[in-house]
């Protein structure tokens, strides 16, 4: 396997690669221009909340497989460089590349004959052709003669990101013949995992866009089945499960959950990534704007649900006490970047509910930059004369809630909403038996 590989980029898709090569053998340099970041990481800190993660890194620094730089030179003697940086975007899909470009004239001062340049970043199609390798072609050196250029999405899942790097098939697509079979050699040597090679850069791009935009869209019509199924008094849960029952292509039918919206810097963003790149084409993808038009709703959506809910008790929402309870945008995470629940929390305020918000895993610091608020310490706290209770994601700690304590609780009667718990039918019935109400997405 190739001896040493530079990751530049050490945040949350960096550090878990990072991580799973030095623990595979290789030397591994993480680059990072956050001076804070590496800092951090050298006294042992470890900023990203990913399961497993900091507890890798203690055990790789005992053996000095991986080390922790700002300056760029140590890309001189590396045989692999890998690109982790985050592209970020507007929501529209319109990237702002200048931190990639940046990166890329960094590694090019740098960039020795025999090297092997990896992009994992998500980025249009046509991007690494476009701008990486003439980036990379100012060192003078010729992609496909001197070095190589690959392009490798990255498609790991939040929260379970150190199991599935080291598991999953890695899409390689490179920019010459060579440089396609050295990135699928590095990737088989350095990881141990199935290789898929397409054709071309593009198609590996496409690649990264195509996985999201699906998720998106499938999605998007878990949250209109949902409010289907609610019009008609049924149980969305119950639908989903009899509908994925069926045998369908290599597979079989895979509606996947609905919920109080998506978030994340994925799925809202990389759809349009490929709406706009398609827009310059010419093509018109219609299922992107129908599912972030269906998705985006969604928050308004659950705070109609809540304030109904409220309404069938008897109570007004504008004087009622909401606790809502999880605040990320995935279950079993702390990340608040763009969290449906956000929303949710603002389309209660706006209708004058007092929210009260708690979160055990995010950060109470980030919570109160987030959403305008501190949240309070405890679950006790939270639910104290609630006149709803509100979960919004399902994290662990949330599936021990005794409901007789609740119901002791809380302001009677009083709702409880699922809006990501995913309730068993079972669990409802000893809910409603107890007094409490209940609604959700779909319930």
């Amino acid at each position: 396997m190739a001896q040493s590989v530079a990751v530049v980029g050490f945040g949350h898709i960096g550090s878990c690669l990072g991580t799973a090569l030095a623990e595979r053998g290789a030397r591994v340099v993480a680059i990072d221009s956050d001076a804070s970041l590496i800092a951090d990481l050298r006294a042992g800190r470890c900023r990203i909340p990913e399961p497993g993660l900091a507890e890798a890194l203690r055990r790789l620094s005992r053996c000095a497989r991986i080390h922790f730089e700002t300056d760029y030179d140590a890309i001189r003697d590396v045989d692999v460089v890998v690109i982790t940086v985050g592209v970020p975007g507007d929501v529209d899909g319109t990237l702002l590349t200048n931190r990639l470009v940046t990166v890329c004239r960094q590694i090019s001062t740098r960039l020795r004959r025999g090297q092997l340049v990896i992009l994992r970043s998500t980025v249009p199609p046509g991007v690494t052709r476009t701008l990486v390798v003439p980036s990379l072609e100012a060192s003078g050196l010729v992609e496909g003669e001197d070095f190589g250029v690959a392009y490798c999405p990255e498609r790991l899942a939040e929260g379970t990101a150190l199991a599935q790097i080291r598991e999953l098939p890695v899409v390689v697509g490179g920019c010459s013949e060579a440089s396609a079979a050295a990135a699928a050699e590095f990737w088989r040597d350095a990881l141990g995992v199935q290789v898929q090679s397409v054709g071309t850069v593009d198609a590996a791009e496409i690649v990264k866009l195509a996985t999201n935009w699906w998720i998106d869209a499938n999605i998007g019509i878990a949250n209109e089945l949902a409010q289907f199924c609610t019009a008609y008094g049924v149980d969305v849960l119950e639908v989903i499960s009899a509908a994925n029952s069926l045998p369908k292509g290599s597979g079989n039918v895979n509606i996947l959950l609905p919920s109080v919206g998506v978030g994340g810097a994925c799925l809202t963003k990389d759809p349009w990534i490929a709406w706009q790149a398609a827009k310059r084409r010419g093509v018109r993808l219609r299922t992107i704007e129908a599912a972030r038009r269906v998705n985006d709703g969604m928050p308004d959506y659950a705070c109609e649900r809540i304030s109904e809910g409220l309404l069938k008790l008897g109570k007004d929402v504008a004087a009622a006490s909401v606790a809502v309870l999880g605040l990320a945008f995935k279950n079993d995470t702390g990340d608040l970047r763009r969290t449906p629940v956000k929303p949710v929390v603002v389309a209660l305020r706006s209708a004058g509910a007092d929210v009260r918000l708690f979160d055990p895993i995010a950060d109470p610091g980030a919570i109160e930059a987030e959403f305008g608020g501190p949240p309070v310490a405890s679950l006790d706290e939270a639910v104290a004369a609630a006149d709803a209770v509100a979960v919004l994601a399902g994290h662990r700690q949330f599936h021990d809630i005794d409901f007789e304590w609740l119901r002791d609780q809380v302001s009677m009667p009083c709702l409880v909403f699922d809006g990501r718990m995913y309730y068993s039918a079972e669990t409802v019935r000893h809910i409603k038996r107890l007094g409490l109400d209940f609604c959700g997405i779909g319930r």
